[in-house]
């Protein structure tokens, strides 16, 4: 029987979509699922330090988000242009990808002009190829080296939080719409699940002994892109980079041999660890380009245990999280947090599946 897009739908009340993150990180609340039994737990998430013991490891995906989206204008007619950076295709030439909205007003040749805060033209740009009916591959003309053009590309750009926020991005976003432990820049969203983890948190998880992995997978279009067909085996998501480690595998295999708990720490995570499986079911050091569509059945390798937010309706997202933790079994746990009004989306609550 073939999986069916229909079967992951659900109505949100706008209401509950989180506009702005908990007041701390670590006390927005926790909804803990247990697959066996299907009970379901409401917490508070510095609570999950009671579900996990000594030598049990959680995979953390390190990515960090850079300020991906610019504006800009079009030459001659001024048009204001919004550039969202997708991926940099090339150092040495400063290509690109990129969407740009509204899409119908650039055509390849189009150069495109960015401002600084004292509205002094600082970068030019063209557009030289149309990728997709919104994207483009943009040069930008910049005399200095990839590193120079990189810091000014972080001073013109803003926090790219999600469109449906519906408000411009806030000083409380820099901070906020980043982990804690985020390192390696190239990510266009934050991996949600690890917003909730707090320098505290993680010194008490450190103090009961348990160990942290830490894997890179740069979020880009493929973890959001909408799904358009009901047979789900005919969807294809877009490549997203990834790296794992030999280090990262060490402690997560070592935990498996001792049949720890394993905590994939968000979506991106456990796709990434999917992607990097040995033929003896173990965590393989991996890098490159994964274009993984997990959704159920799927038999998980590595983690057994999950840590996730509230996603859209007919996501990617959802539908993994449902291949993980039981179709049935999410679908409920999603109209219970409906009922008791949990934050969705980005901002909003977190759920372990356990």
């Amino acid at each position: 029987m073939r999986t069916k897009l229909s079967q992951f739908n659900f109505k949100l009340p706008e209401k509950l979509i989180a506009k702005y993150p908990s007041k701390e990180r670590d006390e927005s609340r926790l909804m803990v699922v247990h697959k066996e039994s299907g009970k379901i737990e409401h917490k508070v998430f510095h609570d999950i330090v009671d579900y996990f013991d000594e030598d049990d490891t959680f995979i953390f995906n390190n990515t960090k988000v850079f300020p991906a989206r610019l504006y800009g204008k079009k030459e001659k007619t001024e048009a204001n242009i919004e550039v969202f950076l997708l991926r940099e295709l090339n150092k040495e030439a400063k290509l690109w990808d990129v969407l740009v909205d509204p899409a119908r007003k650039i055509r390849v040749g189009n150069k495109l002009y960015f401002n600084d805060a004292n509205d002094e033209e600082v970068l030019v740009a063209e557009v030289i190829d149309n990728t997709t009916s919104r994207g483009r591959t943009i040069r930008f003309f910049f005399e200095g080296d990839n590193h120079e053009l990189r810091a000014l590309l972080d001073s013109l750009g803003q926090t790219p939080i999600p469109k449906y926020l519906d408000r411009d991005p806030e000083p409380i976003d820099t901070e906020r719409y980043q982990t804690i432990y985020a390192k390696v820049p190239g990510a266009i969203a934050a991996p949600t699940a690890g917003l909730h983890f707090s320098k505290k948190l993680m010194k008490m998880l450190e103090i009961k002994g348990l160990s942290f992995a830490e894997i890179t997978l740069h979020i880009g279009l493929g973890t959001f892109r909408s799904i358009d067909v009901e047979d789900l085996s005919k969807h294809k998501m877009d490549a997203e980079y990834f790296s794992i480690e030999q280090e990262a595998c060490d402690l997560v295999n070592a935990a498996k041999a001792k049949k720890k708990k394993i905590c994939a720490v968000g979506t991106t995570a456990m796709r990434s660890i999917e992607s990097a499986v040995s033929a003896t079911n173990n965590l393989k050091k991996a890098e490159g380009w994964t274009n993984l569509f997990v959704y159920p059945p799927h038999d998980f390798s590595i983690a057994n245990s999950m840590i996730t937010n509230f996603h859209l309706p007919k996501s990617s997202l959802i539908i993994m999280v449902a291949a993980f933790g039981g179709t049935e079994l999410i679908m409920d746990a999603y109209a219970e947090a409906i009922k008791e009004k949990y934050r969705f989306f980005s901002y909003g609550d977190a759920m372990l599946i356990i």
